[in-house]
């Protein structure tokens, strides 16, 4: 049930004008898409190449969706019907040759070398994904019962075809990630989670968390887009930090003596319920992806919102259900499987066997994160000052990184397909950006619209040095009147009666629309987002200036006046985005807490961490896309569990009698091992994105893995001299 989207309506929320504009107004009425057929080969003008071209047409033409079939054969039939009668393609060579060299003008689009030649294949702007799978088929078929003579090659290229290509590059890749992540979650619970029996159990817990979330994805039509298949790696980096946790809590009860039943209820007493909050933060946190104006940002935060609350409920139902039947068999060992480690089962009584009446007899890494915790508290003022210091300087820096606005550069470089769509968009003119103009008019055929049209098309191309040429449905009537438009509204309706469908309907539609289609070349590539929206202000500026005829209304819209708005909303509404969760996730802590210490106490580290993206993002020069403009929320949702954790522990050590130092250090001996295990697993998990052939992906793995490396740098360097220092204030201000 679940479905791919590629398209605009992935960048371009529906509610809005811009889509309507864009999408109801544009879109269903003249867009039209083109597949394009490009037969390379060294004779292309021949008879035979000519005729194959021509049996394609007719069979393509009967294909349901497709509006019209132009090649170089369309024209030269028509060409020798006015001459000879006869709407066929000449036998011989020197006859098609001498047609072509009549009229070399018409020929120049579709045969723009004498080794190129390209077959456009319309179907309407409005068609389905489905729709085109089907019509690409049918092409295939159709390609091979043309007979091309031998030695030519055939490339279908054009955006259905593309988009098509991008959908089946996510699906492949989607299975591609998690098997990589699956993979480096096994290796990295080996090498920091062999403290515990079972160590790799988190992994299949975690996975069936991301099954539940493909289910309830499908259910609740959530598209599968380029942002959002990175939600899985993600979720499993995320989710696999709950049933570390629990199976690591468990665990330690049982290793001070506790039976299976009373691991169980201790584990579900203290470490669910931190758990939870830390999951409500984090989810809080992923909130301020909702507010985002980009449709595949919103489904980003539905799927994680989803798939961390599936993580928790396979942590606790399957993940510790499972540790118990695990430790009920290793105790009765009926078939020799379940080796005990070490000391296990060993009874501790007494006061002192409580796991927090003590510091436990620390381990090595233990003890390396005992004597941070140690240095971080003696020097905890220069610390913090230098952490708030350059989290500054990363939020000043991060001003300057650059917005990527080039949405082909988001998909791999190396599919043929895109290799195949630059090829024809250097080849064939006019197949770059577009700026749309839609009149709303009372009467189509009113003589002056069509003059307004016309010397307001002239101008701009005159006057506007990146709009290359202009085409309407003026250009249609003067072709047919002797290159003028005609003074009466009766004129103009016969000449538009006279005009085939598959000509017209691009330029008008019903009575009341008009548009004007102005080439701006590749003006994404060469202009970039900033240089198209200067453009599309000035010409705005002229048609308030050139005023259109009473009762008709003028909207500039298409692709590429739509992207200016995705690349606005990408500018500012990360900043927004990540200052809202800061504040949502501060206002649930005081909620939950009722503190306001221990509200602030994860937030800040958090924010520290922030601002240190910033520096990131600046010092390795990448520019931001819609995944790493959402690093804010996701950093504050992931890294704010890790102190929530850490802060857990230390006040339940206090509760056992211990002063702050000493809490904090058996919160770091006994939670700072699980979030070493858990942090790397997020770790390993978020850098299974970097292998994505998607460079959208790719950085934006490159990038998390840095982030949540820091996150976890703060929860041990930053975190533990600033918890204790405010809760010492805190206390002798209640003294």
């Amino acid at each position: 049930m679940i479905e791919m989207a590629s398209g605009t309506e992935t960048f371009v929320s529906k509610g809005t004008q811009l889509y309507k504009d864009y999408d109801h107004l544009f879109k269903k009425n003249f867009q039209t898409e083109s597949i394009v057929v490009m037969v390379e080969g060294n004779e292309v003008t021949s008879a035979a190449v000519m005729k194959a071209a021509d049996r394609l047409e007719q069979q393509m033409l009967t294909v349901p969706g497709v509006l019209s079939v132009t090649s170089p054969a369309t024209l030269i039939k028509q060409i020798n019907y006015k001459a000879s009668g006869r709407a066929k393609v000449p036998d011989s060579d020197r006859e098609v040759q001498s047609i072509l060299e009549s009229q070399p003008e018409l020929f120049e689009s579709l045969m723009p070398d004498g080794t190129h030649m390209m077959i456009g294949i319309k179907i309407a702007g409005s068609t389905t994904d489905q729709q085109r799978e089907d019509i690409l088929n049918v092409l295939d078929t159709s390609l091979k019962e043309a007979a091309f003579p031998p030695g030519y090659s055939l490339i279908i290229t054009g955006s259905p075809a593309l988009r098509l290509d991008i959908n089946k590059e996510i699906s492949q890749s989607m299975g591609v990630l998690l098997g990589v992540a699956s993979l480096l979650m096994v290796v990295v619970l080996l090498l920091v989670f062999r403290h515990v029996r079972w160590g790799l159990l988190p992994l299949p817990v975690v996975l069936l968390g991301v099954f539940f979330t493909f289910g309830v994805m499908g259910y609740a039509g959530v598209p599968m887009t380029m942002v959002s298949m990175a939600a899985f790696p993600v979720l499993i980096g995320i989710g696999i930090d709950y049933a570390i946790q629990f199976h690591n809590r468990m665990e330690e009860e049982i290793r001070f003596g506790k039976s299976s039943g009373q691991a169980l209820v201790r584990t579900i007493k203290h470490t669910a319920p931190a758990v939870l909050i830390a999951l409500a933060m984090t989810a809080l946190g992923f909130i301020p992806l909702f507010t985002s104006t980009i449709p595949m940002i919103r489904d980003f935060g539905k799927l994680l919102l989803i798939g961390v609350i599936m993580c928790y409920i396979s942590a606790v139902f399957f993940g510790l259900v499972t540790l118990y039947s695990f430790d009920w068999l290793a105790k009765r060992n009926p078939f020799g499987l379940f080796k005990k480690k070490n000391g296990e089962g060993k009874t501790e009584t007494g006061p002192e066997s409580s796991p927090g009446a003590k510091v436990q007899e620390a381990k090595a890494v233990e003890k390396v994160l005992i004597r941070v915790a140690d240095f971080t508290i003696k020097h905890s003022r220069v610390i913090l000052v230098i952490s708030l210091l350059t989290c500054f300087a990363g939020l000043y820096a991060d001003q300057s990184v650059p917005i990527q606005s080039d949405t082909n550069s988001f998909i791999p470089q190396d599919m043929p397909s895109l290799i195949y769509y630059k090829q024809m968009q250097d080849i064939i003119p006019g197949m770059g950006d577009h700026l749309n103009i839609i009149l709303k008019v009372k009467d189509n055929s009113d003589p002056q619209v069509l003059e307004w049209m016309d010397e307001f098309s002239r101008h701009e191309v005159a006057n506007r040095g990146h709009v290359y040429a202009a085409t309407s449905i003026v250009d249609l009537v003067k072709e047919r009147n002797g290159g003028t438009i005609p003074e009466t509204s009766e004129e103009i309706r016969k000449i538009y009666s006279k005009i085939p469908e598959s000509e017209s309907r691009e330029y008008k539609q019903g009575s009341q629309l008009l548009t004007i289609d102005l080439d701006i070349g590749q003006a994404m590539e060469n202009l970039e987002i900033t240089g198209i929206k200067e453009l599309r202000d000035i010409v705005q500026e002229d048609i308030q200036w050139m005023q259109p005829p009473p009762d008709v209304t003028v909207t500039i819209t298409g692709q590429s006046v739509a992207m200016i708005d995705i690349i606005s909303a990408l500018t500012s509404g990360r900043v927004f985005m990540t200052m809202l969760g800061i504040g949502l996730v501060l206002i649930g802590l005081v909620v939950v807490y009722r503190n306001p210490m221990k509200a602030l106490s994860p937030i800040i580290p958090m924010f520290i961490v922030v601002g240190w993206s910033g520096l990131v993002m600046s010092g390795l020069g990448l520019a931001y896309t819609p995944m790493t403009a959402v690093l804010g929320a996701l950093i504050l949702g992931v890294g704010s569990e890790y102190s929530i954790l850490m802060m857990e522990r230390y006040f339940e050590e206090k509760e056992n009698g211990l002063d702050p130092v000493g809490a904090i250090n058996q919160a770091v001996t006994t939670t700072g091992s699980a979030l070493i295990a858990s942090g790397a697993t997020t770790v390993f998990g978020f850098s299974a994105l970097i292998f994505s052939p998607f460079p959208i992906l790719s950085n934006f793995g490159l990038v998390t893995v840095i982030d949540v490396f820091l996150a976890i740098f703060v929860t041990f360097v930053v975190f533990p001299p600033l918890i204790v220092m405010m809760d010492t204030r805190q206390e002798k201000r209640k003294a």
